[in-house]
Protein backbone atom coordinates (compact mmCIF):
# COMPACT_ATOMS: atom_id res chain seq x y z
CA UNK A 1 0.00 0.00 0.00
CA UNK A 2 0.85 3.34 -0.68
CA UNK A 3 2.21 5.76 1.64
CA UNK A 4 0.62 8.86 2.42
CA UNK A 5 2.25 11.98 2.11
CA UNK A 6 1.56 15.66 2.69
CA UNK A 7 3.80 18.35 0.70
CA UNK A 8 4.00 21.73 2.48
CA UNK A 9 4.47 24.12 0.46
CA UNK A 10 3.19 24.94 -3.32
CA UNK A 11 5.13 26.93 -4.81
CA UNK A 12 8.15 26.62 -8.39
CA UNK A 13 9.82 23.66 -7.37
CA UNK A 14 6.87 21.47 -5.44
CA UNK A 15 4.93 22.29 -8.75
CA UNK A 16 8.29 21.29 -11.19
CA UNK A 17 9.88 18.67 -9.43
CA UNK A 18 7.85 17.59 -6.24
CA UNK A 19 4.00 16.77 -7.16
CA UNK A 20 5.77 15.17 -11.05
CA UNK A 21 8.29 13.20 -8.96
CA UNK A 22 5.31 11.93 -6.24
CA UNK A 23 2.83 11.19 -8.79
CA UNK A 24 5.00 8.64 -11.03
CA UNK A 25 6.50 6.82 -7.65
CA UNK A 26 3.77 3.94 -6.36
CA UNK A 27 5.20 3.90 -3.22
CA UNK A 28 3.44 7.54 -2.51
CA UNK A 29 -0.02 8.75 -2.50
CA UNK A 30 -0.07 12.67 -2.46
CA UNK A 31 -2.69 13.26 0.20
CA UNK A 32 -2.62 16.64 1.53
CA UNK A 33 -1.04 20.05 0.31
CA UNK A 34 -0.06 22.65 3.04
CA UNK A 35 0.00 26.23 1.72
CA UNK A 36 -1.77 30.03 2.71
CA UNK A 37 -1.81 31.12 -1.15
CA UNK A 38 -2.31 28.02 -3.52
CA UNK A 39 -3.58 24.30 -3.51
CA UNK A 40 -3.19 21.15 -5.53
CA UNK A 41 -6.22 19.72 -6.94
CA UNK A 42 -7.96 16.13 -6.37
CA UNK A 43 -6.58 16.20 -2.51
CA UNK A 44 -7.12 17.74 0.69
CA UNK A 45 -5.41 21.44 0.75
CA UNK A 46 -4.55 22.90 4.26
CA UNK A 47 -3.37 26.54 5.25
CA UNK A 48 -1.31 25.57 8.48
CA UNK A 49 0.59 21.74 9.11
CA UNK A 50 -1.27 21.76 12.63
CA UNK A 51 -4.45 21.20 10.04
CA UNK A 52 -2.74 18.34 8.60
CA UNK A 53 -2.07 17.04 11.97
CA UNK A 54 -5.00 17.50 13.59
CA UNK A 55 -7.38 16.87 10.57
CA UNK A 56 -5.58 13.80 8.85
CA UNK A 57 -3.69 11.77 11.60
CA UNK A 58 -3.77 8.75 8.98
CA UNK A 59 -0.99 10.90 6.70
CA UNK A 60 2.32 8.98 7.71
CA UNK A 61 4.92 11.19 5.75
CA UNK A 62 5.43 15.19 5.49
CA UNK A 63 7.79 16.60 2.84
CA UNK A 64 9.13 20.16 3.12
CA UNK A 65 9.48 22.20 -0.10
CA UNK A 66 9.49 25.73 1.81
CA UNK A 67 12.25 28.05 2.22
CA UNK A 68 15.16 27.01 5.26
CA UNK A 69 14.31 30.10 7.76
CA UNK A 70 10.59 28.63 8.89
CA UNK A 71 11.79 25.02 7.88
CA UNK A 72 13.18 23.90 11.74
CA UNK A 73 9.42 24.75 13.12
CA UNK A 74 7.48 22.77 10.81
CA UNK A 75 9.79 19.60 10.92
CA UNK A 76 10.18 19.57 14.62
CA UNK A 77 6.44 19.85 14.68
CA UNK A 78 5.98 17.14 12.18
CA UNK A 79 8.93 14.72 14.26
CA UNK A 80 7.26 15.01 17.40
CA UNK A 81 4.08 13.71 16.06
CA UNK A 82 5.39 10.56 14.79
CA UNK A 83 6.00 11.57 11.31
CA UNK A 84 8.39 11.01 8.79
CA UNK A 85 9.79 13.79 7.35
CA UNK A 86 12.02 14.68 3.98
CA UNK A 87 13.92 18.33 4.10
CA UNK A 88 14.70 20.48 0.67
CA UNK A 89 17.94 21.48 0.81
CA UNK A 90 19.09 22.88 2.32
CA UNK A 91 18.33 20.98 5.14
CA UNK A 92 18.14 24.37 7.52
CA UNK A 93 19.25 27.85 7.86
CA UNK A 94 22.04 26.82 10.27
CA UNK A 95 24.04 23.53 11.81
CA UNK A 96 22.29 23.46 15.58
CA UNK A 97 18.85 23.36 13.44
CA UNK A 98 19.91 20.32 11.70
CA UNK A 99 21.77 18.56 14.73
CA UNK A 100 18.36 19.26 16.89
CA UNK A 101 16.00 17.89 14.16
CA UNK A 102 18.25 14.57 13.66
CA UNK A 103 18.24 13.93 17.68
CA UNK A 104 14.19 14.54 17.37
CA UNK A 105 14.11 11.88 14.72
CA UNK A 106 16.08 9.63 16.82
CA UNK A 107 13.90 9.74 19.94
CA UNK A 108 10.65 9.74 17.85
CA UNK A 109 11.66 6.35 15.72
CA UNK A 110 10.59 8.27 12.79
CA UNK A 111 12.65 8.88 9.54
CA UNK A 112 14.26 12.02 8.48
CA UNK A 113 16.09 12.92 4.76
CA UNK A 114 18.01 15.64 4.22
CA UNK A 115 17.95 16.02 0.74
CA UNK A 116 20.45 16.89 -1.93
CA UNK A 117 19.14 16.42 -5.14
CA UNK A 118 22.32 17.06 -7.16
CA UNK A 119 23.61 13.89 -5.80
CA UNK A 120 20.91 12.03 -7.51
CA UNK A 121 21.87 13.33 -10.57
CA UNK A 122 22.34 11.05 -13.23
CA UNK A 123 26.04 11.04 -14.04
CA UNK A 124 27.23 11.00 -10.07
CA UNK A 125 27.19 7.81 -9.53
CA UNK A 126 29.72 7.06 -12.65
CA UNK A 127 31.91 9.81 -11.56
CA UNK A 128 32.63 8.80 -7.70
CA UNK A 129 33.51 5.04 -9.42
CA UNK A 130 35.98 6.71 -11.96
CA UNK A 131 37.41 9.04 -9.33
CA UNK A 132 38.34 6.19 -6.38
CA UNK A 133 40.59 4.51 -8.81
CA UNK A 134 42.81 7.67 -9.56
CA UNK A 135 44.44 10.53 -7.70
CA UNK A 136 43.23 13.78 -7.89
CA UNK A 137 45.36 16.49 -9.39
CA UNK A 138 42.67 19.55 -9.81
CA UNK A 139 39.10 20.61 -9.62
CA UNK A 140 37.23 23.21 -10.58
CA UNK A 141 33.98 24.06 -9.68
CA UNK A 142 31.67 26.74 -11.77
CA UNK A 143 28.20 26.90 -10.57
CA UNK A 144 26.77 29.99 -12.76
CA UNK A 145 22.93 31.32 -12.61
CA UNK A 146 20.31 33.75 -13.15
CA UNK A 147 18.97 34.10 -9.87
CA UNK A 148 16.24 36.06 -11.92
CA UNK A 149 15.18 33.34 -14.18
CA UNK A 150 15.29 30.34 -11.30
CA UNK A 151 14.13 32.36 -8.34
CA UNK A 152 11.36 34.98 -9.60
CA UNK A 153 9.65 37.14 -6.59
CA UNK A 154 11.35 35.12 -4.07
CA UNK A 155 12.83 37.38 -1.34
CA UNK A 156 13.94 35.05 1.31
CA UNK A 157 17.06 34.15 -0.59
CA UNK A 158 18.21 37.66 0.43
CA UNK A 159 17.27 37.54 3.55
CA UNK A 160 19.55 35.72 6.63
CA UNK A 161 19.16 32.24 6.38
CA UNK A 162 18.23 32.22 3.10
CA UNK A 163 22.19 31.54 1.46
CA UNK A 164 22.47 33.94 -1.14
CA UNK A 165 24.67 32.12 -3.96
CA UNK A 166 24.80 29.27 -1.42
CA UNK A 167 21.66 27.84 -2.68
CA UNK A 168 22.34 26.23 -5.83
CA UNK A 169 26.10 26.50 -4.95
CA UNK A 170 25.07 23.88 -2.25
CA UNK A 171 23.70 21.61 -4.79
CA UNK A 172 27.88 21.75 -6.18
CA UNK A 173 29.14 21.39 -2.48
CA UNK A 174 26.57 18.00 -2.69
CA UNK A 175 28.68 16.47 -5.52
CA UNK A 176 31.76 17.57 -4.17
CA UNK A 177 31.19 15.63 -1.01
CA UNK A 178 29.32 12.67 -2.75
CA UNK A 179 32.52 12.10 -5.39
CA UNK A 180 35.36 12.54 -2.87
CA UNK A 181 37.07 9.56 -1.68
CA UNK A 182 38.25 11.55 1.48
CA UNK A 183 37.15 14.40 2.63
CA UNK A 184 38.08 18.30 2.39
CA UNK A 185 37.50 21.27 3.73
CA UNK A 186 37.60 25.31 2.74
CA UNK A 187 40.94 27.15 3.39
CA UNK A 188 39.89 30.63 1.84
CA UNK A 189 36.23 32.39 1.02
CA UNK A 190 35.68 35.37 -1.04
CA UNK A 191 31.98 36.80 -0.79
CA UNK A 192 30.21 39.31 -2.90
CA UNK A 193 27.34 40.96 -1.09
CA UNK A 194 25.69 43.53 -3.38
CA UNK A 195 24.85 46.59 -0.64
CA UNK A 196 21.22 46.43 -0.25
CA UNK A 197 21.20 42.54 0.62
CA UNK A 198 22.12 40.56 3.49
CA UNK A 199 23.42 37.44 1.70
CA UNK A 200 26.31 36.88 -1.21
CA UNK A 201 25.34 37.38 -4.86
CA UNK A 202 28.45 35.66 -5.81
CA UNK A 203 31.47 33.30 -3.93
CA UNK A 204 35.25 32.34 -4.30
CA UNK A 205 36.27 28.83 -2.15
CA UNK A 206 39.79 27.34 -1.98
CA UNK A 207 40.11 23.79 -0.44
CA UNK A 208 42.90 21.87 1.36
CA UNK A 209 43.23 18.89 -0.17
CA UNK A 210 44.75 16.36 2.27
CA UNK A 211 46.60 14.82 -1.16
CA UNK A 212 47.68 18.56 -1.90
CA UNK A 213 44.95 18.41 -5.29
CA UNK A 214 44.42 22.06 -6.33
CA UNK A 215 40.80 22.31 -5.18
CA UNK A 216 38.67 25.87 -6.12
CA UNK A 217 34.84 26.82 -6.49
CA UNK A 218 33.35 29.49 -7.96
CA UNK A 219 29.69 30.53 -7.38
CA UNK A 220 27.87 33.28 -9.09
CA UNK A 221 24.14 34.55 -9.66
CA UNK A 222 24.46 37.18 -12.44
CA UNK A 223 24.85 34.70 -15.15
CA UNK A 224 22.54 35.80 -17.93
CA UNK A 225 22.55 33.12 -21.10
CA UNK A 226 23.25 30.09 -21.25
CA UNK A 227 24.00 28.30 -17.57
CA UNK A 228 26.36 27.03 -15.83
CA UNK A 229 26.54 24.05 -13.56
CA UNK A 230 29.98 22.58 -14.50
CA UNK A 231 32.82 20.18 -12.55
CA UNK A 232 36.03 19.67 -14.14
CA UNK A 233 39.05 17.52 -12.91
CA UNK A 234 42.23 16.38 -13.93
CA UNK A 235 43.59 12.93 -12.39
CA UNK A 236 46.68 11.07 -13.02
CA UNK A 237 45.06 8.85 -15.17
CA UNK A 238 42.98 11.24 -17.41
CA UNK A 239 40.24 13.75 -16.94
CA UNK A 240 36.65 13.93 -16.20
CA UNK A 241 34.06 16.78 -16.90
CA UNK A 242 30.27 16.92 -15.36
CA UNK A 243 28.01 19.23 -16.83
CA UNK A 244 24.76 20.04 -16.77
CA UNK A 245 24.36 19.71 -13.07
CA UNK A 246 25.05 16.50 -13.13
CA UNK A 247 23.22 15.10 -15.67
CA UNK A 248 26.10 15.10 -18.24
CA UNK A 249 29.39 13.35 -18.28
CA UNK A 250 32.61 13.35 -20.39
CA UNK A 251 35.28 11.19 -19.08
CA UNK A 252 39.06 12.50 -21.57
CA UNK A 253 37.02 14.78 -23.57
CA UNK A 254 34.27 11.71 -24.59
CA UNK A 255 31.00 12.05 -23.78
CA UNK A 256 30.10 8.61 -21.74
CA UNK A 257 26.47 9.94 -19.89
CA UNK A 258 24.09 12.20 -21.66
CA UNK A 259 21.44 12.10 -18.83
CA UNK A 260 18.47 13.88 -17.84
CA UNK A 261 16.81 14.85 -14.84
CA UNK A 262 15.56 11.91 -12.76
CA UNK A 263 16.94 13.93 -9.05
CA UNK A 264 13.65 14.05 -7.54
CA UNK A 265 12.21 10.79 -8.87
CA UNK A 266 15.27 9.07 -7.14
CA UNK A 267 14.78 11.22 -4.52
CA UNK A 268 11.64 9.85 -3.45
CA UNK A 269 12.70 6.55 -4.09
CA UNK A 270 15.09 6.82 -1.68
CA UNK A 271 13.33 8.11 0.92
CA UNK A 272 10.60 5.14 0.35
CA UNK A 273 13.59 2.70 0.89
CA UNK A 274 14.14 4.84 4.23
CA UNK A 275 10.95 4.01 5.36
CA UNK A 276 10.67 0.78 4.60
CA UNK A 277 13.83 0.18 6.66
CA UNK A 278 13.21 2.65 9.42
CA UNK A 279 16.22 4.65 8.66
CA UNK A 280 17.32 8.23 8.45
CA UNK A 281 19.77 9.74 6.12
CA UNK A 282 21.10 13.03 7.31
CA UNK A 283 25.04 14.23 5.78
CA UNK A 284 25.42 17.81 6.38
CA UNK A 285 28.90 17.62 4.88
CA UNK A 286 27.65 20.07 2.13
CA UNK A 287 26.44 22.91 4.98
CA UNK A 288 29.43 22.52 6.71
CA UNK A 289 30.86 23.64 3.89
CA UNK A 290 28.45 27.01 3.48
CA UNK A 291 29.18 27.63 7.12
CA UNK A 292 33.05 27.59 7.13
CA UNK A 293 32.48 29.63 3.80
CA UNK A 294 31.01 32.46 5.46
CA UNK A 295 33.14 31.81 8.49
CA UNK A 296 36.38 32.41 6.71
CA UNK A 297 34.73 34.74 4.21
CA UNK A 298 36.39 38.19 3.35
CA UNK A 299 33.37 39.98 2.69
CA UNK A 300 33.63 42.69 -0.40
CA UNK A 301 30.27 45.09 -1.54
CA UNK A 302 29.39 45.28 -5.30
CA UNK A 303 26.61 47.72 -6.69
CA UNK A 304 23.08 47.31 -5.41
CA UNK A 305 21.25 44.27 -7.07
CA UNK A 306 17.39 45.12 -7.85
CA UNK A 307 15.55 41.85 -8.16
Amino acid sequence: MAEKLALVGIGKIARDQHIPAIAGNPDWSLEAAVSRHAAVDGIDNFATLDDVLENRPDIGTVSLAIPPQPRFDYAARALKAGKHVMLEKPPGQSLAECFTLEALAREHGVTLFATWHSRYADSVPRLKAWLAERRLKRLKITWKEDVRRWHPGQEWIWEPGGMGVFDPGINALSILTEILPYPVHVSQSLLEFPENRATPIAAQLTFADPDGADMSAEFDWRQQGPQTWDIEMETDRGSAKLSMGGEWLEIDGATVIQGSNHEYANLYARMADLVRTGASDVDLSPMIHVCDAFSLGRRVTTDAFEF
